[in-house]
């Protein structure tokens, strides 16, 4: 079992917080959410010093370096999505905060076997692993209207999503006989079920990652689950997805790549568009980041539906790119909602008179979402587009770049509120000690990396050769 031994340190850390919360009647916030930090980081220092190889389990679980590169980024996202819940303040959460801390937990493990998945019955078993957690999560707040709702829409669309996507998998099992990608891989002979089934799960991981048709439940979700949950909502779930669809598509369905490639192009366009447009007329900025989200999907699918090892690599820089700016920016919103109690807009006005460090890095995570040079967001949008325009696909990467133009106008309109319109009132924002670290390690990465890409781009570049080869 130790090819899957961070997973089940998760798992055990996971069921330690869990005994604790039974067991403590005092202090039960800070010593849940220390106990939880401590033991990601440790997770998380293992991955990068002593990584697992190898596989398990007759093949269908391996340890690749795709695999160590998404769980990694899943650790490094729960690192700092456990920071900005570190001390969060509602009383709601305060007396189930261990149940918050151990689907946390559950769910990170979760997307950590689903990347080293490649087989059908294990992935839809982590993707379950993953998805029920973050159901449970989304409705914490459940004396709020807007936190139900979200849960509700959130679970129902999801448990859709994984019946046709299990759907999907009994047509392929049905034709080629095995659940492995390896055998499915072999199989040369296709069909009409055979491409049903295709499509079938193709709709199923839309859902999971926000693809236009399938992102209504997102703009919800985000607005009424707890923020610093959102913030790793909006990465590691989709990179988790993104990771699936590499391993189906690349892995196992590589021989039908003029019938699958078409419908990917088609879906990227559309997720730019809707994402971008329905974007722009939001004051929410919950809502308004989560139709960006949407938008930043539709541009990585582009990397993906290159099918190349360029494609692939620029899409890994793009996630770790998106990892830190997004999540970076959902952690300013969690900041300014806990002191003046709102995410619309109008809170934002003139905060660069009375906060001006935390204006600084919020336009800094604007700037970068939006792709301007040389932030580490520059890079990513650059990189992926000429994958695309290397696949041949130049009126998407046309699409891209205007879209982008767009999305610098909802944006800087952020930017406005910020430094250009008059404040209401004079309020101090009182920043502790967990989210002053967590934004400490989102704002240096975009930086670094804007200034110096090179030593990412070699090492996923690395990777998907690894991958593809």
């Amino acid at each position: 079992m130790r090819e899957l031994y961070l997973e089940l340190a998760v798992l055990a850390l996971a069921l330690i917080v869990f005994i604790l919360d039974l067991a403590s009647k005092r202090q039960k916030q800070s010593l849940v959410a220390n106990l939880s930090l401590l033991g990601i980081l440790i997770v998380l220092a293992l991955s990068i010093f002593a990584p697992p190889s190898g596989s398990a389990f007759n093949g269908s679980i391996i340890n690749d370096p795709l695999a160590i590169f998404f769980k990694r980024l899943f650790l490094l996202a729960a690192l700092i999505g456990l920071l900005g819940s570190h001390a969060y303040g509602r009383s709601d959460f305060a007396k189930r905060v261990g149940e918050y801390y151990f689907l946390f937990l559950v769910s990170v493990a979760g997307t950590m076997l689903l990347v080293c998945s490649r087989e059908l019955i294990v992935l839809f078993v982590a993707f379950e692993i993953m998805s029920l957690p973050l159901y449970a999560i989304s409705g914490f707040l459940k004396k709020e209207p807007e936190s139900i709702e979200a849960a509700l829409k959130f679970f129902l669309i999801g448990t859709v999503s994984s019946a046709i996507m299990l759907y999907g998998f009994s047509f392929v099992y049905g034709i080629v006989g095995s659940t492995y990608l390896e055998q499915i891989a072999n199989y040369s002979s296709p069909s009409i079920l055979f491409y049903t089934g295709i499509i079938l799960i193709l709709a199923g991981l839309s859902f999971k990652i926000a693809l236009v048709p399938f992102h209504m439940w997102v703009p919800d979700t985000y607005q009424g689950s707890p923020t610093p949950f959102v913030a790793y909502l909006s990465v590691a779930p989709k990179a988790a997805g993104f990771a699936v669809l590499i391993r189906l598509f690349l892995e196992g369905f590589h021989h039908n790549l003029a019938f699958w490639q078409p419908q990917w192009l088609v879906l990227a366009a559309i997720t730019m568009i809707v994402g971008n447009l329905l974007a722009l007329p939001q004051t929410n900025l919950k809502r308004l980041l989560g139709y960006s989200g949407i938008a930043h999907v539709g541009y990585a699918l582009l990397g993906l539906a290159a099918a190349s090892v360029y494609g692939i690599a620029m899409l890994l820089f793009y996630f770790m790119v998106y990892l830190f700016a997004n999540m970076g920016i959902f952690l300013i919103v969690e900041l300014i909602n806990r002191n003046k109690k709102s995410d619309d807009l109008k809170v934002y006005q003139g905060l660069a008179q009375n906060a001006p460090m935390i204006s600084l890095l919020m336009l800094l995570f604007l700037l970068s979402l939006g792709g301007i040079p040389f932030l580490a967001g520059f890079w990513a949008k650059l990189y992926i587009f000429l994958a695309a325009a290397q696949a041949g696909f130049l009126a998407l990467v046309l699409l891209g770049s205007l879209l982008s133009v767009v999305a610098l106008f909802y944006y800087l309109k952020v930017a406005r509120a910020l430094y250009i319109e008059p404040p209401p009132a004079k309020n101090h924002i009182n920043l502790s000690w967990s989210l002053a670290l967590a934004l400490f390690l989102t704002s240096v990465p975009v930086v670094v990396i804007g200034l110096c890409p090179s030593p990412l781009v070699k090492w996923v570049t690395q990777i998907a050769q690894n991958f593809l080869q």
